[in-house]
Parts: C-alpha cells; sequence; structure tokens
C-alpha cells in the first residue's frame, strides 16, 4: 500500500508540473548509448525526466511522418541532417536562434561551420549537430610505397598520378580504388568541391549539366575507364575490409565507422600499413559531406525549455566526448578534438582537417529523392551505358520532375508551414 501511495503521489507530481518528462525518440545503435549520458542529465536538472524510446532506422521516417499527421511527435529527435529541410517544409520544427542567442555559453562557433549550416534552412537555426559523418579516402601505405608514391595527394592531378602508378604496380586483376556503385556518396563528395550548386533557382531545378558537375562526373567516370575502380558494388565483394588488407584495391573512400572496423578486422601485422587522408579536390585540399545527425525541438512541444536543456547537455563538449568513446561517433565542434581520445588517434586526424571543409548537401525536402537518382545515373555512367553529357542531362530531367511540385508551390507561394502541414496531414 506504502509502494502504491508513493507511485500515485510521484504521478500527480508529473501532471502537475513538478518533474516534467521530456519524450526523446533516438535512432539506431545510439538509442543504445545515449541511455548511458541520461541518469547524469536528470542529476542535474532533478525537475526534469527523459523519456527515451528507441527507434529503428529503417522506419524512422516513416514513423516521424506519422506521428506528424497525428500530432503525436516527440518533444526531442536527433533527425538525419538530409531530413531537416522536409520536416521544416511540413512546419513541424521549432526555430531555435533565440534559444542559442540567449546561452551565453552556447559557444556557437566552436561548431564546424559546414556541419552548423547543415541545421539552417533559409537562414534560420532548426537543429543543433550531435554527431557527424562525412567521407575520405582510406589507403594503404605499403602498396603507395611499392607503386613509388612518396606524398599524400591534396588535389586530382597529383591522385590521378597516385592511382596509375599504383595501377600498373598491381596488375590487372587488381585496383586502385574502390568507389562501390550502390553508394552515391563518393560522387556526391566530388560535386561538393565545386563552385556551382547542384540545384539551381532556389532548389526549383538540377543544375546538373552545369560545367562543374560535369567536372566532377568526369573525373568519377575516368576511375572506371581506366581500371582504376572495379564496376562493383560493395555487395559484390566478399568483405570490403578484408579484400582492403588482401590488397584488392589501395583506395576506399568511406566514413569514421570504418577505423573502428579496420582496426578489428585487418591483422595486427597489417595495422601499420593503412591510413586515412583528407579528400583531394579539384585545386587542392577538397570538400566533402557534412552528414550525421542534428536534434530538433518539434513546433508542437509543450516542453520546449526542458528540451533545450536536453540538447545543450548531450551537444556539450563534454558529453560529445563521452558519445565518441562509447560509439566512435565524430564530435561536430572543435573543442572535443583536444581530447585524448581523439588527439591522439592518428587515423582520426584526417576526418578533424576534412571537417573544416564539410559542406551540407541541397537543403530541399526532396534531395534523398534525388540523391538515389545520382546513384542510379552514376552506374549507368560506370557500366558506360551514358557519356558524361548524357548523364548530366538525364539527372537534370529526373530532378526536374522531381521537383515539380516545389516549383508549383514556390510559385504561387503556398508553401508556407502551414499550408505544407495540413497537406501532410491530409
Amino acid at each position: 500500500m506504502a509502494l502504491l501511495l508513493m507511485a500515485v503521489l510521484a504521478a500527480c507530481g508529473d501532471s502537475n508540473g513538478q518533474r516534467q518528462v521530456v519524450t526523446f525518440w533516438v535512432m539506431g545503435y545510439e538509442a543504445e548509448v545515449v541511455a548511458q549520458l541520461i541518469p547524469e542529465f536528470e542529476r542535474q536538472n532533478p525537475d526534469i525526466s527523459v523519456d527515451l524510446q528507441p527507434l529503428p532506422w529503417l522506419s524512422a521516417h516513416e514513423k516521424l511522418l506519422t506521428a506528424f499527421a497525428g500530432d503525436a511527435l516527440p518533444d526531442v529527435v536527433p533527425l538525419g541532417n538530409t531530413w531537416i529541410a522536409e520536416f521544416e517544409a511540413l512546419g513541424a520544427l521549432q526555430p531555435l536562434d533565440d534559444y542559442v542567442a540567449s546561452a551565453a555559453d552556447f559557444n556557437q562557433p566552436d561548431f564546424f561551420p559546414g556541419v552548423w549550416d547543415s541545421g539552417v534552412v533559409n537562414g534560420q537555426v532548426y537543429a543543433v549537430p550531435w554527431y557527424v559523418e562525412t567521407r575520405l579516402p582510406f589507403y594503404r601505405t605499403d602498396l603507395l610505397a611499392e607503386a613509388g608514391i612518396d606524398k599524400v595527394p591534396v588535389d586530382w592531378e597529383q591522385w590521378r598520378e597516385a592511382m596509375a602508378k599504383v595501377k600498373q604496380q598491381v596488375g590487372p586483376d587488381r585496383y586502385a580504388i574502390l568507389l562501390p556503385l550502390n553508394e552515391y556518396e563518393q560522387l556526391l563528395s566530388l560535386a561538393l568541391q565545386q563552385p556551382e550548386p547542384m540545384l539551381r533557382d532556389g532548389g526549383r531545378y538540377g543544375n546538373f549539366r552545369s560545367d562543374s558537375f560535369k567536372r566532377a562526373l568526369a573525373f568519377y567516370r575516368e576511375m572506371f575507364e581506366r581500371k582504376w575502380a572495379p564496376v562493383l558494388t560493395n555487395n559484390q565483394i566478399s568483405n570490403v575490409w578484408d579484400e582492403f588488407g588482401h590488397g584488392l584495391y589501395a583506395y576506399y573512400v568511406s566514413g569514421p565507422w570504418n577505423i573502428s572496423k579496420f582496426k578489428e578486422r585487418l591483422p595486427a601485422d597489417q595495422q601499420g600499413d593503412w591510413m586515412t587522408m583528407p579528400l583531394p579536390g579539384p585545386d587542392g585540399p577538397g570538400a566533402s559531406l557534412a552528414n550525421g545527425t542534428s536534434f530538433v525541438i518539434f513546433r508542437q512541444s509543450p516542453r520546449k525549455q526542458a528540451a533545450w536543456k536536453l540538447i545543450r547537455y548531450l551537444s556539450s563538449p563534454e558529453a560529445e566526448i563521452k558519445l565518441h568513446a562509447l560509439t566512435g561517433n565524430l564530435p561536430p565542434r572543435r573543442s572535443p578534438w583536444g581530447d585524448v581520445s581523439l588527439a591522439n588517434d592518428r587515423y582520426a586526424a584526417a576526418f578533424r582537417d576534412q571537417l573544416e571543409r564539410a559542406i551540407p548537401t541541397p537543403k530541399v525536402p526532396e534531395w534523398e529523392r534525388i540523391a538515389s537518382e545520382v546513384k542510379l545515373v552514376a552506374e549507368q555512367v560506370a557500366n558506360d551505358r551514358l557519356s558524361v553529357a548524357q548523364a548530366a542531362e538525364e539527372l537534370d530531367r529526373r530532378a526536374d520532375r522531381i521537383l515539380e511540385k516545389r516549383r508549383w508551390m514556390l510559385d504561387h507561394e503556398t508553401a508556407t508551414p502551414a499550408a505544407a502541414g495540413e497537406g501532410a496531414r491530409q
């Protein structure tokens, strides 16, 4: 009876506002890990309780849209960076400019510029980065040395020379680089290094026929034409880590999660034979993607101040260092990189450099659909079924079709958050 009475009193306390319950949905493995950080937040904020609910990545997008339509969104979610523009267009996100401005010790300039910009839409802040992903080359130091390459390439011309030498050294059955055809991030990274955007006129039309994109696509195609890269998906390779160790390819453009994978998969006598490097650009060190997840507060939340406290806590340098120790995820701000866990990691150093030149992908709700079309057309280019000019024209055609509704809404000035939200509910 005493225990029952205590439970009833606790429930009454919550309903009377003595202890706010912040609903917090988190996708993937990070949901398990962040649970270890919540108790300290609740200790520091005894008036707030966090209701953590894990979501699988595969169903997260659909569940969020369903919750939006039913007015059942949580207070806080770490949203995939490519989803931010979509939920902003729906009118689902709370602008965070005032929260950031009022937090004197928040130190927004500490975030890498391009990573922070991924949460800014139409000049307003809607998201605070939690962890960041970018792409750059992992490479075999011993294979490059055998090919007579004694310096890390910093531009495309130097990279061409290095890949040509590796291919000449390893022969017809091995390759200089792996660019899996079931991934589009490698080509997009090359395209982001260009001065012209991939979409034009405020995201109304594709801009793939620009000289900039065709330059990136031509370099991508060249790597397959010269047999520097195999015409394969990573699903057609028995094991990308083992084949890297076997020397099937000397360069592999991928993300930070593979640091731990290569440490785990490669034998001890090969741990000194690989390294990471920043992505070369057309005329010097190049840009790469600013992917990852960022915290958002949903507009319908009645607990925005409490939700903001949770975001501030989890995006603090101290919490980001703990998250990296638990997951290997990279911090989106500079100060955590001074911690010994990152500062002494020689494989992570290239990612620290690359993040200074990370760039978000186009901020339109339709971007993921367009990126999927880029992957399909790039596969045809790699298989020599389309020329660069034909592929660029085809991508513009597909992108323009996907963006048709966006153009109509913008041109008729009906793409307001309220109108977009009602349309999604219907």
